[in-house]
């Protein structure tokens, strides 16, 4: 990619005056007329990619090429630049211009014509949400951008909060530190190396924050020996981590200890079911970086797929980014069957993986005004939506998601649950989940804004009979046959003082898949570590005892 990008610079530098056109472009608020910053990706009809560059020197515009893992139809190539002008030299020809900003802004196509003369374009982004106007404030908790990069990108992806990985290790012989991308495929980072900067938050403006002390653990290796466990991250940390993993449980309670939170980076992970009682995790990634953009490129499905369901497949058998999606799904509400209190994140692994930042991002509600220490809160509680795409709004008896209701009674209780949905395309479906079932699944009509999204309301009351959670989803299909989400984190009814009733069938996969990993890592792990997977399949045993 990187050699991509210098061919396409250099070949805009050679060309002939005669024989190039400058094109200028202003980004600007539809509204508002007020310039804005933005994703631009430019193209001529051949394929080619080409990269602004800033017109004034107070201005930013960072090229982004990346195809990690080589996939094709996945490479994610694009310049993010500030609410300045830029421009770009361009050989004669045909050319797409495609700008967007975030999740909130209606993207911007124009073909354009260019040949020896210089011509300017004025893109006008047309806002059709507006949810920090509604209290909502956005994040990532999977970020491989350097901290340098961060203002500019996410003032273009209308991102407010970041958490870039700071220390990464790959092996379990080395404790985290500062290498460049340690997996990267395509030799050094052409971002520069990673940066520790300290603990406090950096402030970029009222609204936007850093914090950079992030570290990843994402085990591949035992010493020498190729042997993947996975990964998880510690958040907003105060010291760095010299531990060694695994295993884990020093270094959770050490990171707890801090004030930090542990997001689970996938639920696919060898160790993950280990780390959610052992390392009593905060976090679940709802969507994570295998949700690009671009083609969806990591179809292989699990060895031994989730019995109490059936995830959507291609033609030739592979994971649809849908079945990919429901599986991660199917894997949280088993584990909130369970009792695990887990809030639900996004991360996308940007700067490593071939998508923007904030591509699957989490909504935290702080009020009237950001607070980033209301937002760092919010997110832990689970007062929370997370999204692809659409935007979710949902109270339960006028009460924000992660509330606890109490009742006493042998019920049924009843519900009153209050949904707002907005999306730029028509949802399939708005579904309200009790224990990770349907219980009501709406299709309301409404008729598209004046700016084109769908705004739909609805009201529905929903009976507990016992200690149950709900959430609710939005699903939105795409003009390319995808489909976008959001899902919000769980309200949680406890009647009579009783535990959530895990369920068998899941349970029992859990204990299976521990079983399995506990065997396959026996010989190499050392007793610590072995003794955190007994530890695990111990609470799934107990589990399993007062399923039904």
């Amino acid at each position: 990619m990187r050699k991509l990008l210098l061919t396409a610079l250099l070949l805009s530098a050679a060309l002939p005056l005669a024989e190039a056109g400058k094109l200028t472009m202003r980004v600007l608020d539809a509204d508002s007329g007020e310039p804005l910053p933005a994703r631009i990706y430019l193209q001529n009809d051949e394929g080619e990619s080409f990269f602004p560059e800033s017109l004034t020197t107070a201005g930013s515009a960072l090229p982004y090429t990346e195809q990690w893992v080589p996939i094709a139809g996945s490479s994610e190539l694009h310049t993010t630049v500030s609410p300045h002008p830029s421009y770009c030299i361009l050989p004669p020809g045909q050319y797409t211009l495609q700008v967007e900003r975030g999740k909130e802004y209606i993207p911007f196509v124009q073909q354009l014509d260019i040949g020896a003369e210089d011509i300017s374009v004025q893109v006008t982004l047309q806002r059709w949400s507006d949810m920090a106007s509604r209290g909502w404030y956005s994040g990532e908790t999977h970020v491989h951008r350097r901290i340098h990069e961060l203002p500019n990108v996410m003032a273009a992806e209308d991102l407010n909060v970041a958490f870039p990985v700071t220390f990464w290790t790959v092996r379990s012989d080395r404790p985290p530190d500062l290498s460049p991308s340690p997996l990267r495929r395509q030799g050094p980072s052409p971002f520069g190396p990673r940066e520790d900067a300290g603990s406090e938050p950096i402030i970029i403006d009222a609204s936007h924050v850093i914090f950079p002390r992030n570290t990843e653990y994402e085990i591949f290796s035992i010493g020498e020996q190729r042997h993947v466990l996975g990964a998880m991250f510690l958040l907003n940390h105060q010291q760095p981590f010299a531990r060694l993993a695994p295993p884990v449980t020093p270094i959770a309670t050490a990171a707890h200890a801090e004030g930090a939170l542990i997001d689970l980076d996938k639920h696919s992970w060898p160790w993950s079911l280990m780390l959610i009682p052992v390392a009593n995790v905060d976090l679940f990634e709802l969507s994570n970086n295998s949700v690009w953009r671009t083609n969806f490129g990591f179809r292989t499905a699990p060895a031994v797929p989730p019995p109490w369901t059936t995830l959507e497949r291609s033609a030739d058998g592979g994971l649809t980014e849908w079945g990919w999606l429901n599986y991660g799904f199917e894997m949280y509400y088993a584990l909130l069957n369970c009792g695990f209190r887990l809030s639900p994140s996004a991360g996308t692994a940007s700067g490593v993986h071939p998508v923007p930042l904030g591509h699957s991002r989490v909504y935290v509600h702080t009020g009237p005004h950001f607070d980033r220490e209301q937002w760092l809160q919010g997110l832990k509680a689970g007062r929370s939506f997370v999204t692809t795409g659409p935007m979710l709004e949902v109270t339960i008896n006028d009460q924000l998601a992660d509330h606890q209701f109490r009742v006493d009674g042998p019920g049924p209780h009843r519900f009153h649950v209050q949904i707002r949905s907005t999306s730029l395309h028509k949802p399939e479906a708005i579904e309200i989940l009790v224990n990770g079932t349907v219980q009501h699944r709406l299709q309301p009509e409404s008729p598209a804004s004046s700016h084109g999204c769908w705004t739909i309301t609805a009201e529905q009351t929903v009976q507990i009979d016992r200690t149950s959670w709900i959430a609710v989803r939005s699903v939105v299909p795409q003009q390319d046959g995808r489909r976008r989400f959001a899902h919000t984190a769980p309200w949680h009814v406890t009647v009579q003082s009783q535990p959530v009733q895990p369920r068998a069938d899941q349970v029992q996969y859990f204990l299976q898949l521990m079983e399995a990993e506990q065997q396959r890592s026996a010989e190499l792990l050392p007793e610590p570590a072995q003794l955190e997977y007994q530890q695990a399949i111990q609470v799934y045993r107990e589990l399993l005892e007062r399923a039904e």
